[in-house]
């Protein structure tokens, strides 16, 4: 107290008033009063949005990347993601629209393969969606150009990784037979993924046409998903009559005592899968043996 008495007084003689001590002290709360309550709020924490995680890696066709352009959905209204192709390679360039979304500099690069044109820094249209020309056709100084813009978009953007967009060329004949065995191999589980693929083929048959959904369905069909039970069998019966009665997977299917309402849903299925979904037509599943 002797201190704060001894300090008091020589505050006093200093500013010639009395009690400025209590000034002071009042001045000093009030300043930190202000302080706190005009201090910016505490960023929010992060929304589910920000914590979303990228999707799973998928398998790519050219015609599935065409429609990731950026444009506006009819039916959304709201902008498509923003998807490119480099040598194979899907990455997610949304965060890059002004770039290369509609309007930017790079718009004709969005759902394309433009790892030979980025290489050659060229715009021409017959540089694009050229998977082989860019895997096995560039020359040295190309191919290190590309594998340069491979890295700044891994490492320096840097952009998701979605998948890998399969070469026409490497995608099985949809005029092959496929086995009842090469069917069940096919049901996502596999470790041994193709060259070129993201993900292991999954197959599901339906009407003898087998389909590979690894191109987009992987969320469904795939290991976890709601559909998985479908991977590597004929689901023709299953969704037909809408079940999930593994009964209805079990060799030989049967499809002839279907009623004329679940034949329209077997058919509808089949647009969805090949119209809508653009899931590739990889083979026609061996007729059963009689």
């Amino acid at each position: 107290m002797e201190f704060i008495s001894s300090l008091s007084a020589s505050l006093d003689r200093l500013t010639g008033y009395e009690n400025t001590i209590v000034y002071l002290a009042v001045s000093i709360i009030c300043i930190i009063g202000f302080s706190y309550f005009n201090a910016p709020p505490p960023p929010p924490p992060p929304s589910e949005e920000d914590e979303k995680s990228p999707p799973k890696p998928r398998n790519f066709t050219l015609s599935q990347l065409r429609k990731f352009d950026g444009t506006k959905d009819e039916k959304t209204n709201e902008c498509k993601p923003l998807y490119l192709s480099l040598g194979g390679i899907v990455f997610d360039v949304s965060l890059g629209s002004d770039f290369y979304g509609p309007g930017g500099p790079y718009a004709i690069f969005a759902g394309r393969e433009c790892g030979v044109a980025l290489a050659k820094m060229s715009f021409d249209e017959k540089d694009l969606d050229d998977v082989t020309g860019a895997l096995e056709n560039l020359s040295y100084a190309d191919r290190m150009e590309l594998e340069g813009w491979v890295e700044k978009f891994t490492y320096y953007r840097p952009y998701d990784v979605v998948g890998r967009l399969v070469p026409t060329e490497e995608i099985p004949s949809r005029d092959r037979v496929i086995s009842r065995e090469e069917m069940a191999k096919n049901d996502g589980t596999s470790e041994d993924i193709p060259d070129g693929y993201a993900v292991a083929p999954i197959y599901v048959a339906l009407s003898s046409k087998v389909f590979d959904v690894s191109f987009g369905g992987v969320e469904f069909y795939g290991v976890g998903g709601a559909y998985h039970r479908f991977a590597g069998k004929d689901a023709s019966r299953a969704l037909a009559k809408m079940s999930f009665d593994p009964k209805e997977t079990e060799y030989p299917v049967q499809t002839q005592d279907l009623t004329e309402k679940e034949k329209k849903i077997l058919n509808d299925w089949i647009v969805t899968f090949e119209e809508k979904k653009g899931y590739p037509i990889v083979g026609i599943l061996e007729e059963e043996k009689k």
